[in-house]
């Protein structure tokens, strides 16, 4: 089959197209025949070898986690057919996404409704993902919490604003001042504009703090967060670890959190699309062997919405 793979950590330049076998399916296993695929920050973090102390070797690789396409193969008693239109948030460590065919387990891959495009359905998985466990499992979002999300433009901050105002929260959003009016359309009921003012320094007060950006610290975020509040964070690093430890039995708790894979919570995601709160918005499209210029427009900061790779059916 045809994948973009890269050989060696580097810039998106190492990125390029190669013949590689088909992955076989194993039991609990589907086999997925690529339509769309989606660039998060994840994907080009790693090729760069930003976290190759957390995730080492391992050559060639094919990056992405996110995919939409049909059903190539899988068991006869499988909760799939062939031909199903399905999403799923690979769960293998290295991702495999950007390829014609790609492997996943079964809980891992939901089907996609007739009213979601391929591309809409690629741009959910990591991204819609991470945004309800972290508001959800690792924040413990009430109903009327107050809550804001600090990077809320973005591809992970766009579902967030998005999950949490359908939650019943009140919803406060930072990103920069030209993102206002998207931010608001998503249904934020207070905006901030951090080139203007910072968040940390309001006289406003939080139940749940989520930094879709990576941009601020608990230490700082604590101070404007109410007795009993969280603040979750989405940087997967030593100092984050750390301080996750080290603030769990405090009164303000704050946590780092890395997504995981669940068909449950894709079909939530799927599910609130369908009842019209989570509106998708596509940043920019590139063929799949255009892959480099995809991470490129990734690492040069999307202010709204994801970027999807597009691949032509197989055969």
């Amino acid at each position: 089959m045809r994948a973009m793979v890269y050989d060696d950590y580097g810039d998106a330049s190492v990125l390029h197209e190669a013949e590689v076998e088909t992955p076989e399916r194993i039991p609990g296993q589907i086999l997925i025949e690529m339509r769309a695929a989606s660039i998060n920050p994840i994907d080009y973090r790693i090729r760069s070898g930003e976290l190759k102390g957390l995730l080492p070797g391992g050559f060639p690789r094919i990056p992405g986690y996110d995919v939409a396409g049909v059903v190539a193969d899988c068991a006869d008693d499988a909760p799939f057919k062939i031909g199903d239109r399905v999403m799923a948030f690979l769960d293998a460590a290295r991702g495999g996404a950007c390829a014609d065919f790609s492997v996943c387990a079964i809980d891992s891959a939901a089907r996609i409704p007739d009213e979601l495009s391929f591309e809409q359905a690629a741009a959910i998985p990591l991204a819609g993902t991470t945004s309800l466990q972290s508001l959800r499992d690792h924040g413990e979002m009430q109903q009327h919490d107050r809550v804001l999300i600090n990077g809320a433009s973005g591809g992970v901050g766009m579902f967030a604003v998005q999950i949490a105002k359908a939650a019943g929260c009140h919803v406060d959003a930072v990103a920069s001042g030209e993102n206002r009016e998207f931010c608001m359309a998503l249904g934020a009921d207070h905006f901030y504009d951090y080139e203007q003012v910072d968040f940390t320094d309001s006289s406003e007060r939080w139940d749940l703090v989520f930094d879709a950006a990576g941009k601020s610290g608990y230490w700082q975020a604590r101070e404007v967060m109410n007795s009993g509040g969280r603040y979750v964070s989405t940087e997967p690093d030593v100092k984050g670890m750390l301080m996750t430890a080290m603030t769990w039995p405090l009164s303000k708790s704050g946590t780092i959190m890395l997504a995981r894979p669940r068909a449950d919570d894709l079909r939530e995601l799927i599910r609130l699309h369908s009842a019209g709160q989570l509106q998708i918005t596509i940043d920019s499209r590139f063929p799949l062997g255009s892959l480099a210029d995809a991470h490129r427009r990734i690492e040069s900061g999307v202010d709204r919405g994801k970027v999807i790779v597009l691949n032509e059916p197989v055969g």
